[in-house]
């Protein structure tokens, strides 16, 4: 038996430090306080194996037109050992190993392996080959695991030879070809060697302070950042976090948000090993319907952009169905009868809740604001339909509505041992929102400048976005201070409130608000450029209309919003968008891209 070292007993005494934020909130609002300490990625996935080790772990199709295959805790935890003894093997101890693909079960133990000996860098799949090599480059990776679509891309930043890359592994190969290793061939090379008593790589000590998962942002300006993590930072989050909703052991995530962002990362895949429960591998965003139905999860993540679709979708099928007076009156009964223990859902909502799987729990919402009215409509069909709020810097989570007194208006409140203010007021009671706890980042990589503007002394970070707290304790976002347009007489307008109104209308599909900084005259000129569904314009105008019967439509429904607005914040003058808007890999608007400011 291995002796345990100092810094592995002060691991273990900060972890119980962290459980005990929660054992000692008194917050109504902390619904389970059965979180259990880790000090790190591995633990989390060697405690899990000891608690859950014949519990599905993950659910894959290796065959694209096959049933998905369960892989039990125990069988992944194997495969991990042997990843991770193979890349100790070919030292990689204390280096940085780049990920990249799509989700799936190759790319999560992956993730173990390397966080049980270095660094994991994981990378945004839809990046082009020379932001790739940028991205090596800058994190000194010296190996790589991708996907067979990116074989030649890394092949060849491997002959030029101006990065430390080293080693490429190739996830989809059966085989070791052209100097690539097959990721199933070193997998079970190293798993011979556990087999046979190697336990260098479990015996290994991580340090869970220093720098163990580095994210480079796919920010809407500039250079992306490099977010350096520790597991301190994301352990935190799987202690803290499930304390406010209801998860077991039972549950099945669909993950189908990408890997590489933290949202994904912690709040499904991670969360989902810390308390036993499964993770299904959705094939795509075009097979999400087909694979709800297989799997039938019962929890999953998404950003607004999908529950709205999927909302909309069920109210149009319920009109053409000629049923929508008589779901919205049994909605409103169902209100009632809900506060007294009786739920009519199960009798009238059965083919709503089937388009989810059938099993679905909870529908988890983040990345952007959505439609207060689009949560309440899902929390009536009896989903708990919840809205958080978080960034990559703070691994991810910075606040989150609770289970049993959610307030879809708002991102939420603080997670136990978390804290969140909001500094620097205006006139109207918004100001920055800082945030602060054992989540947050190390610090930007090799950038400690942009670290200083953003993490002060006193350990708060600030965000960035624009809010206000109420008097509960919940957290509102107007915007992002960047983005604030200030007009000519110093007022604020925030363009996220009006694109979120914007939003509300049906045939709107996305819209971009911004200042025509050209503009002459006392008067600050607000330009809403808007994109439409066509679909929905021929319903309210049918098939032959022109693009005057569309402007004078948008200009109705602009006209309603200006109406509640003082005058500095009306707006001005409207752009009918004929083409997509340009975004992001994170699918968030570029704000400053002048395409997107462009008249059709």
């Amino acid at each position: 038996m291995v002796e345990m070292t100092e810094s592995r007993k002060k691991a273990i005494e900060w972890a119980e430090k962290i459980v005990s934020y929660v054992d000692n909130d008194p917050r109504p609002i902390v619904k389970c306080k059965e979180s259990r300490p880790i000090t790190d990625v591995k633990d989390l996935m060697i405690s899990s194996t000891e608690l859950y080790g014949d519990n599905v772990c993950y659910l894959q199709k290796w065959n694209p037109k096959g049933e998905f295959e369960k892989i039990t805790y125990k069988e992944a935890l194997a495969d991990e050992k042997g990843l991770g003894t193979w890349m100790m093997d070919h030292d990689l101890t204390g280096k940085r190993v780049a990920v990249i693909g799509p989700n799936c079960y190759q790319w999560c133990t992956t993730y173990v392996a390397v966080c049980g000996i270095g660094c994991i860098v994981p990378l945004d799949k839809e990046l082009n080959a020379e932001e790739l090599k940028n991205q090596i480059q800058r994190a000194e990776a010296s190996a790589v695991v991708f996907d067979k679509k990116h074989l030649d891309v890394f092949k060849q930043i491997k002959a030029d030879g101006d990065t430390p890359l080293e080693i490429l592994i190739n996830m989809d190969s059966e085989i070791e070809e052209d100097g690539v290793y097959s990721w199933r061939e070193i997998k079970d090379e190293g798993k011979k060697k556990v087999e046979a008593g190697d336990t260098r790589w479990e015996d290994n000590e991580v340090d869970n302070e220093a720098m163990s998962i580095l994210i480079f942002t796919s920010g809407t300006t500039g250079k992306p950042k490099g977010v350096m993590l520790s597991q301190k930072n994301v352990c935190a989050e799987l202690m803290i976090a499930p304390t406010t909703f209801e998860l077991m052991e039972e549950d099945c995530y669909l993950s189908f948000l990408p890997l590489h962002h933290t949202y994904e990362c912690t709040c499904c895949f991670l969360m989902a090993l810390y308390k036993g429960s499964s993770v299904a591998f959705c094939q795509g965003l075009k097979y999400i319907t087909k694979n709800l139905k297989e799997v039938r999860p019962t929890m999953m993540l998404a950003v607004p952009a999908l529950y709205e679709k999927l909302y909309h979708t069920i109210w149009k099928n319920v009109r053409k169905q000629g049923k929508e007076k008589m779901l919205k009156s049994v909605i409103k009964v169902n209100r009632v009868t809900k506060k007294v223990g009786l739920d009519l859902g199960n009798k009238f909502f059965g083919e709503i809740r089937d388009i989810f799987g059938g099993r679905m729990k909870t529908l988890i919402c983040g990345g952007a604001k959505i439609d207060p009215e689009i949560l309440d409509g899902l929390q009536d069909f009896g989903f708990n339909a919840l809205q958080g709020y978080g960034l990559t810097e703070a691994a991810p989570m910075g606040a989150f509505n609770p289970q049993d007194a959610p307030n879809s208006r708002s991102v939420g409140v603080p997670f136990p041992g978390q804290e969140v203010k909001v500094i620097n007021e205006n006139e109207e009671g918004i100001g920055e929102i800082c945030i602060k706890g054992p989540n947050l980042m190390l610090g930007y990589y090799k950038d400690p400048e942009e670290t200083a503007k953003v993490l002060d002394s006193e350990g708060w970070f600030h965000t960035g976005d624009l809010g206000y707290i109420d008097k509960d304790g919940y957290t509102y976002l107007t915007g992002r201070a960047k983005n604030v347009i200030i007009t000519k007489n110093g007022k604020n307008v925030y363009p996220e409130e009006l694109e979120y109104l914007l939003g509300l209308i049906p045939f709107v599909t996305e819209s971009f608000v911004f200042e025509d900084t050209k503009a002459t005259g006392n008067d600050t000129l607000i330009v809403a450029s808007i994109r439409t569904d066509a679909e929905e314009l021929s319903e309210l105008l049918g098939d032959e209309y022109t693009e005057d019967d569309v402007m004078k439509l948008l200009w109705e429904e602009v006209d309603k919003i200006n109406a509640d607005a003082p005058a500095y914040r009306m707006i001005r003058k409207v752009i009918h968008r004929k083409r997509d808007f340009v975004h992001n890999t994170s699918s968030k608007l570029i704000r400053f891209n002048e395409d997107n400011k462009a008249e059709e």
